[in-house]
């Protein structure tokens, strides 16, 4: 029976070395792997209760375990949807393959880093067959309110490189500087007229042409000019009037006094802000407020349109994507403008080496990881989301070569008792003859 326990707990022992020794090979073919999670193996004994003063050997039993949740460090690349989690969480990905076939909501798997380019469709793609997932953003940018406790609301993160794009504008801000010698009662009351540019909900030119008019008293100064809007989309017709007043006191001469509406919409002394209803809606003006030097003032004798901005852009063409540290994915165009069309979130978990090891560095979250939850990159206890950046493998080559040696002397070892007992046999065989 003892000679008997020792052979099967040599034989367990070479089985468990071979396991470890598979886990070994395994970790050092993917040293170079990006994302790849390393194996670890453990040894649990095996204790067999004897009878009587006799000792029965149980041998040994290998566990492996692939530690998800231990990743490689980071290195730099040049493009710029190479994505890499830099900390706790993972990208959500998909079997291309699966999403192509359109079936339903592809299933959701898990990596730490890929490489990601467009495909013939316009999805962000790996070599390996894994398409990103993300949320679609609204036409202003804006990602809304999806579920975080489900992969429901994720769709393949997808780029169209002829996409075009326009923002009609809905804000200007106007510095300009009246001449204040056109207000006194000898002046000739000559308008001063000024072309304003915007676009429009279809990212067309149109103008918007104030007119200033000033007020010629009898004698004196009267300080006083009348502004019209005209919107060129509506037929130059009046989209506002509004009498501007301007102080000439030693403290505050040359600001708006006060703005009278005549027509269009209300002048906001609190903003320095009127609307002006143009053919596409509403454009928000800020002439200053009353007592600043900001918009409007009226000082010296020239007309000066010091400063003119707005929001806005004319249609332009996309010319690159970024993904930043949130997960959100930016496409800049032509004309300057950024807008968000996805956000990627990043996927945590209870236990991440619970989840289920597939190959292409993916894993499935199981009953055993736990819950999952979807959250904004670089929010709660998630990392942030690195471009331009690839995991490198969790390998350490000299760690496993080491190990190798302790478990090749182990198998040779346990060989070797073998060995022994197959003499012993033999004796007890030689003892019958």
């Amino acid at each position: 029976m003892t000679i008997s326990s020792s052979l099967n707990a040599s034989v367990a022992g070479l089985t468990a070395n071979a396991s470890r020794l598979a886990a070994i090979s395994d970790n050092i073919a993917n040293s170079s792997t990006f994302g790849y999670r390393r194996v670890e193996t453990s040894f649990d004994s095996l204790v067999v209760r004897g009878n009587g003063g006799n000792y029965a050997a149980g041998g040994v039993r290998a566990t492996t375990e692939r530690l998800i949740d231990q990743g490689g460090s980071l290195v730099t690349t040049e493009n710029p949807t190479d994505l890499a989690v830099r900390g706790r969480g993972f990208i959500p990905v998909a079997s291309s393959s699966e999403v192509a076939v359109s079936n339903g909501t592809p299933q959701m798997l898990l990596t730490a880093t890929g490489s990601f380019r467009t495909d013939a469709e316009g999805r962000l793609v790996t070599a390996s067959g894994l398409t990103l997932l993300g949320w679609p953003a609204s036409p202003d940018g804006t990602i809304p309110s999806f579920p975080r406790d489900t992969s429901e609301g994720l769709v393949p993160v997808q780029i169209n490189a002829n996409q075009l794009t326009s923002e009609p504008t809905t804000g200007i801000t106007l510095g300009i500087n009246l001449p204040a010698t056109e207000t006194n009662a000898e002046a000739d009351g000559t308008p001063q007229e000024l072309s304003i540019e915007y676009f429009d909900n279809l990212g067309r030119s149109e103008t918007i042409q104030a007119t200033f008019t000033p007020q010629i008293p009898a004698n004196g100064t009267s300080n006083i000019w009348t502004m019209t809007l005209r919107d060129s989309a509506s037929g130059n017709a009046v989209v506002g009037e509004y009498e501007l007043e301007f102080a000439d006191s030693r403290a505050a001469g040359g600001t708006l006094l006060d703005v009278t509406t005549v027509s269009g919409g209300p002048y906001d002394p609190a903003t320095g802000s009127l609307i002006a209803n143009v053919d596409g809606g509403p454009i928000e003006i800020n002439i200053g407020r009353p007592g600043t030097t900001e918009g409007l003032t009226q000082l010296s004798d020239s007309f000066a349109p010091l400063s003119i901005s707005k929001d806005g852009s004319p249609v332009g063409n996309m010319v690159s994507v970024e993904v930043d540290g949130n997960g959100f994915v930016h496409a800049t165009f032509d004309t300057g403008v950024t807008r968000t069309i996805f956000q990627v979130p990043l996927v945590d978990l209870p236990n991440p080496n619970g989840m289920v090891p597939l190959d292409r560095q993916t894993y499935r979250p199981s009953l055993d990881s736990g819950s999952f939850f979807l959250w904004d990159a670089g929010d709660g206890p998630t990392g942030d989301l690195i471009s331009f950046s690839r995991q490198e493998s969790a390998t350490d080559v000299a760690r496993e070569l080491t190990d190798m040696i302790q478990t090749q002397r182990s198998y040779s070892s346990n060989a070797r008792v073998i060995q022994t007992v197959d003499e012993m046999l033999q004796e007890t065989t030689n003892i019958i003859r």
